[in-house]
């Protein structure tokens, strides 16, 4: 009742609106706005339908409406309850969870294999050269979390230094397409700003540089916003990405530009409006725990 009130008060504000073309639609809004019956108006050898008897009535009872609270209080529906953890780490009650901390079951090899990387202590690690790892289920927009650590031994410099991958939406079918948040050793170890931790890579660089020592445990939490194609397989809105690094605001709804390219300029494929999270394997002994996303 509240989003038909606003939109007939969106109505009735424009400038050019001369009233509804016909009388029903008129006599419908009038019991939204709380009168009866309609009246008309003659503009330019056109007649239009307004609510109420007459005009009087509908100005007394818009200027009602307009000085009452109810006016712009929405009720329904009313917000879910969702329990958080008891710290930003910890998964809330709706969130799926991807690692529990003792095996892959929910990762699997592009090729439907087990995902075969190394888990104990709580934590897996990539098993470099047996390839990127990509959930079971799909997911369109979502929030998600993951923590990871690059090695504490450093090998190797720029993006041979720590390096891997969190892609959205990676879409096998099309050739290894996604959007990817880069992972990267990025402390003290320079290379190109939009191939740096946290950056969309080879789009946007980050905001800054949050990054922690190598060895140590660092968080991203990720707000992702999927693409929408029509049918015809042409983009109607393009994918944004929020990121924040270890509680920093690195990217602030940045529109994506389209799926990953290391070599050449970004561009949209379309694809289904849910598709598998992958981690890469970039040869790199980089390591992941604690990892839940939220449908969204």
């Amino acid at each position: 009742m509240i989003k038909l009130l606003f939109t007939f008060l969106s109505f009735i504000s424009q400038s050019d609106f001369k009233g509804f073309p016909d009388k029903k639609t008129a006599e419908y809004y009038s019991s939204i706005i709380g009168c009866e019956g309609s009246f008309s108006v003659i503009d330019e050898d056109e007649t239009y339908f307004f609510p109420c008897q007459n005009k009087s009535e509908l100005d007394k009872i818009m200027q009602e409406r307009e000085v009452e609270p109810k006016v712009t209080e929405i009720w329904d529906p009313e917000p879910k309850i969702v329990s958080p953890g008891v710290s930003f780490r910890d998964a809330p009650s709706d969130a799926i969870i991807l690692f529990n901390g003792d095996n892959l079951n929910s990762w699997i090899h592009k090729n439907g294999s087990p995902a075969k990387w190394d888990v104990k202590d709580g934590y897996f690690t990539v098993k470099p050269g047996t390839g990127d790892i990509l959930t079971k289920e799909s997911f369109g927009s979502c929030q998600l979390h993951v923590e990871f650590r690059s090695p504490t031994k450093i090998e190797g410099d720029g993006q041979d230094r720590g390096n891997s991958g969190v892609y959205f939406m990676e879409s096998t079918d099309l050739g290894d397409t996604g959007y990817e948040i880069q992972v990267l050793d990025s402390y003290e170890n320079r290379t190109y700003s939009n191939g740096q931790a946290g950056s969309v890579y080879k789009q946007h660089s980050p905001l800054v540089n949050a990054s922690k020592k190598p060895g140590e445990w660092q968080t991203y939490d990720i707000i992702f916003k999927a693409p929408v194609f029509n049918e015809n397989g042409g983009l109607e809105s393009p994918a944004y990405v929020t990121v924040f690094h270890n509680g920093v605001l690195i990217q602030n709804n940045s529109q994506i530009q389209g799926y990953v390219k290391y070599i050449g300029y970004p561009e949209y494929k379309a694809h289904a409006a849910k598709l598998p999270i992958k981690l890469q394997d970039h040869s790199n002994l980089v390591s992941f725990r604690n990892i839940w996303i939220r449908k969204l």
